[in-house]
C-alpha cells in the first residue's frame, strides 16, 4: 500500500505492507479517505521525537474493508475516529486524567493516517470510532479529534456562567476553541498577530477579537471589554512571547488553560501565580466521552468546521506542512 513515510525529517512515499486482520484476533482494516494534518504532527517532526521509518496521522477518516468484531460496525461503515484509548481503570483514569492513562499512551492505530489503510483494534472500536452520517463531508468528519481536544479543555476549564474568555492564538485550533466555548454557552474574544485571523474569527461566532501588533495597546482595547481582565485564558498560539501577555490579560484569581507546546523553556513567574492566585493548568488530549461530544457538535452544526482545512494529495504532504509553517494555510486536510 502506498505511505508517506518519514525519512531524514521528510516525508517519502512508499509501498509498504498492507495491515492485515488475520494478524489480530479481532478489529478492523480500514481504507483512509483522508487524515487532517495537525500540529503536533509537525512538532514531532521539527523536534526529533518521530523516528526515522514513521508514518504519522491521526485525524483520520476511513471506510472499513475487513472487521471481525463484536461491535456493530461493519464493512463499508464509514468512520472517524480517535487514536489513544484509556483503560478507564487506573488511577490517572480514576481522576479523570485519562490522556495520562499509560495504556492510552500506548495505544494506537497502525501504522498512522498517512497511508492507504490502517488497522483499528476492538477497544478502538467499542470507545473511540464513530459512524459518519451521510450530512458531514469526510473533511469535516477530521475534526473529530481535534475538537475533542478542545471540548476536554472546556470542560477542564470549568468555566463559571456570565466568565469572558479570552484565546490567544486564532489558528485552526484557537477557531475551533472558541466555538467550543461558545457551544457551551460562554462569551468569547480572541486575539492574534494576524488581521485576517482576527477578522475570521468573527465569522465563526466570536463576540469580538483583537489585532496583537503592540502588546500595550492591546491590553488597552481588551480592558475595555473586560476591565478586570479575562476570567479564563486558552493558550493556542504556541509562542513562549504569549505566556507573559496570558498573565497580563486574566484577571486575579483567573484561569489559563496551556493548549500548546512552546520551542523553548520559557514559563509562569512564581510570584505572579503565588500573589494573584491564578489557576495555571494544561490540557492535552481527549477522553472517549470528549469525542463523542465532538461528533455531536459538529454533526449538529454547534461548531462550524467548513472552510478551515485545504486539501492536498499525500504526495503533497511535505508541501502541506511548509504552507501550514509559513501560514499560507490554515490547515491541511491529506487526501488519499
Amino acid at each position: 500500500m502506498k505511505a508517506a513515510v518519514l525519512e531524514n525529517n521528510k516525508f517519502v512515499i512508499k509501498n509498504i505492507e498492507k495491515p492485515q486482520l488475520k494478524n489480530y484476533d479481532t478489529g478492523a482494516v480500514v481504507k483512509i479517505l483522508g487524515c487532517g494534518l495537525c500540529g503536533s504532527d509537525i512538532v514531532k517532526l521539527r523536534t526529533g521525537i518521530a523516528k526515522e521509518g514513521s508514518i504519522l496521522g491521526h485525524e483520520a477518516v476511513g471506510e472499513i474493508v475487513e472487521i471481525n468484531t463484536k461491535t456493530n460496525f461493519k464493512c463499508f461503515d464509514k468512520i472517524a475516529l480517535g487514536h489513544h484509548v484509556p483503560c478507564f481503570k487506573c488511577k490517572y483514569c480514576r481522576s479523570g486524567n485519562y490522556s495520562m492513562c499509560r495504556h492510552f499512551k500506548s495505544t494506537n492505530i497502525v501504522p498512522g493516517g498517512f497511508c492507504e489503510y490502517i488497522y483499528v483494534s476492538e477497544e478502538h472500536l467499542n470507545n473511540t470510532v464513530f459512524k459518519i452520517n451521510d450530512n458531514l463531508t469526510n473533511i469535516e468528519a477530521s475534526f473529530l479529534e481535534p475538537l475533542g481536544c478542545c471540548i476536554r479543555a472546556v470542560k477542564r476549564a470549568e468555566i463559571k456562567k456570565d466568565s469572558k474568555i479570552l484565546i490567544i492564538g486564532l489558528g485552526s485550533i484557537g477557531l475551533l476553541m472558541g466555538q467550543a466555548v461558545k457551544a457551551y454557552g460562554h462569551d468569547v474574544y480572541g486575539c492574534d498577530l494576524k488581521a485576517q485571523r482576527v477578522e475570521l474569527s468573527k465569522k465563526y461566532g466570536f463576540n469580538n477579537s483583537f489585532i496583537s501588533e503592540n502588546q500595550e495597546e492591546t491590553l488597552k482595547n481588551m480592558n475595555q471589554t473586560a476591565p478586570d481582565g479575562f476570567d479564563t485564558i486558552f493558550l493556542t498560539a504556541g509562542a513562549a512571547s504569549t505566556l507573559d501577555f496570558a498573565v497580563k490579560s486574566v484577571r486575579d484569581g483567573g484561569t489559563i488553560i496551556v493548549f500548546s507546546s512552546v520551542k523553548d523553556f520559557g514559563g509562569f513567574k512564581n510570584n505572579d501565580i503565588y500573589y494573584r492566585e491564578l489557576k495555571i493548568m494544561g490540557s492535552y488530549s481527549p477522553s472517549p466521552i470528549d469525542l463523542k461530544d465532538s461528533m455531536s457538535f459538529i454533526e449538529s452544526k454547534k461548531v462550524n468546521v467548513k472552510g478551515i482545512s485545504t486539501v492536498y494529495n499525500i504526495e503533497n504532504l511535505n508541501e502541506a506542512i511548509e504552507d501550514t509553517l509559513s501560514g499560507k494555510i490554515m490547515k491541511a486536510y491529506i487526501q488519499l
